[in-house]
């Protein structure tokens, strides 16, 4: 079992902890319980190397906003009803990178992102036109961002009322109406930016593209029965 556990640890890079080494132990036919793993994880010097996830909330400007018509319901029933977005910044050296994603709240994943050097409007334009790419005919989503002026642009306004997509956005100041966005942010550079170094800005580009299809792939969430967010959406379109 000790074996088993080191391995599981060594293919997803210290970034899981007793829990969720304990499902994929459980998925693989393992009858074991989560103190058992945690007592050996300890035994074998073992520990998620994931820092905690801290919330910074973001002031907004002024100007026109959207209502919040999401209003913290961070789950969806099917695909493509409910997404988020919002923008983050990375730092290498003297430069900068922006990752603008989207995520579906029907399972946690990452659908479209766009990563650049500046936090211009174009970031967020290829990004939607991806995500476009996934919606299927008669989807709807609502999209909801906080109060940045890329959400406010009015390019950005005509792009989803072409698609007939709902505008909702965060309360200013107020992180939390977009929790679930801040919270991939946080796993992200949990997980991945603060356990490498990197020597440029497209190292740490193409990394991040690696993380995100890891995150999407491979990566287990407990709401998710244990399954990744494409294993999810798969078996339950298989289901249905």
């Amino acid at each position: 079992l000790k074996a088993r556990i080191q391995a599981i640890y060594d293919h997803h890079k210290g970034r899981y902890g007793y829990r969720r080494i304990t499902a994929v132990l459980r998925q693989a036919g393992e009858a074991v319980n989560h103190k058992t793993v945690q007592r050996l994880m300890q035994q074998l010097g073992l520990k998620s190397r994931v820092r905690p996830k801290r919330y910074r909330a973001y002031r907004g400007v002024e100007g026109y906003a959207a209502p919040n018509t999401l209003q913290r319901r961070f789950q969806a029933q099917g695909p493509n009803q409910r997404w988020v977005t919002d923008i983050t910044e990375f730092k290498v050296n003297d430069q900068k990178l922006y990752l603008s994603p989207v995520m579906d709240l029907y399972n946690g994943e990452i659908i479209a992102f766009q990563t650049g050097p500046r936090p211009v409007f174009s970031l967020v334009r290829h990004m939607l036109r991806r995500a476009f790419d996934r919606l299927r005919p008669g989807d709807q989503p609502l999209l909801h961002s906080d109060q940045g002026w890329h959400y406010r642009h009015p390019n950005y306004r005509r792009l989803v009322v072409e698609k007939r997509i709902l505008r909702s956005m965060s309360r200013k100041g107020n992180c939390l109406d977009n929790a679930a966005m801040e919270s991939f942010f946080g796993t992200l550079k949990a997980e991945y930016f603060h356990l490498n170094r990197f020597d440029t800005v497209e190292q740490l580009q193409q990394g991040i593209a690696d993380y995100i299809h890891y995150y999407n792939h491979q990566r287990i969430k407990q709401r998710l029965k244990g399954l990744s967010p494409v294993e999810y959406r798969t078996q339950a379109m298989a289901a249905g």
